[in-house]
C-alpha cells in the first residue's frame, strides 16, 4: 500500500468549481482508496492505495470528477517519497520564512530550464524562483497574491502542455507529512 497526495487545481478558490471536500472524500473511496482525508479547502487529498501509479490515479480522479460534478479538473497525484523529496530540496531558507512567502508549483512532467530562460530574474528581485524535480520553488516575500515573478510564472507559454497546480509551503511540509503517518 502506498500513501498519495491529490492535489487539485483551481477548486474552491472563486469561479464555479466548487468540489466540496466531502464529496472528494467520497469518490476517492469509491474508487477504492482507502485512509481517504482532505486538508483544507483547496484541493488536497491524502489516500492510500494497493493500484495504479501516479498518473492513472490522476486520471482515475479526474474522470470521477468530471463525472460526478459536470466539469474538468486537474489533478495531480504524489506519493510521500516524492512530496518528501521536494520538501528536502527546498533551495530557499524555509526554515526562516513564513509559509506565505515560500511556494511550490507541482508539475505534470520535469521542464527543462530553457523553458524559463526568457524570464530576467534580476528584474523581479527580492522574489526568486528556482526549479526542481518536477517542481518550481517561488520565494515570494510579499507572498503570491503580490508576485509579479508568480503571475510571470503562470502565464501559459510556461505552462504549456502542463499541469500546474500551487500550494504554500505550510501546505508543501503537512501534504509531506500526512503522507508520511502511514
Amino acid at each position: 500500500m502506498t500513501t498519495y497526495a491529490a492535489l487539485l487545481r483551481g477548486i474552491n478558490v472563486g469561479g464555479s468549481k466548487k468540489v466540496p471536500m466531502a464529496d472528494l472524500r467520497t469518490l476517492l473511496t469509491g474508487l477504492g482508496h482507502t485512509g481517504v482525508s482532505t486538508y483544507l479547502q483547496s484541493g488536497n487529498a491524502v489516500f492510500t492505495s494497493d493500484h495504479g501509479d501516479e498518473d492513472s490515479l490522476a486520471a482515475d480522479l479526474t474522470t470521477a470528477i468530471g463525472e460526478h460534478f459536470g466539469f474538468t479538473v486537474d489533478v495531480l497525484v504524489r506519493d510521500h517519497a516524492y512530496l518528501e523529496a521536494v520538501r528536502e530540496a527546498c533551495p530557499f531558507p524555509a526554515a526562516e520564512l513564513e509559509g506565505k512567502q515560500l511556494h511550490v508549483t507541482y508539475l505534470s512532467e520535469t521542464v527543462d530550464a530553457t523553458r524559463f530562460e526568457g524570464i530576467d530574474q534580476q528584474a523581479f528581485l527580492p522574489e526568486e524562483f528556482r526549479l526542481g524535480d518536477r517542481a518550481v520553488y517561488l520565494y515570494a516575500p510579499e507572498g503570491l497574491g503580490r508576485s509579479k515573478l508568480a503571475e510571470t510564472l503562470s502565464r501559459p507559454r510556461l505552462q504549456k502542455g502542463l499541469i500546474a497546480t500551487t500550494r504554500n509551503w505550510n501546505t508543501v511540509v503537512k501534504l509531506a507529512e500526512l503522507t508520511g503517518a502511514g
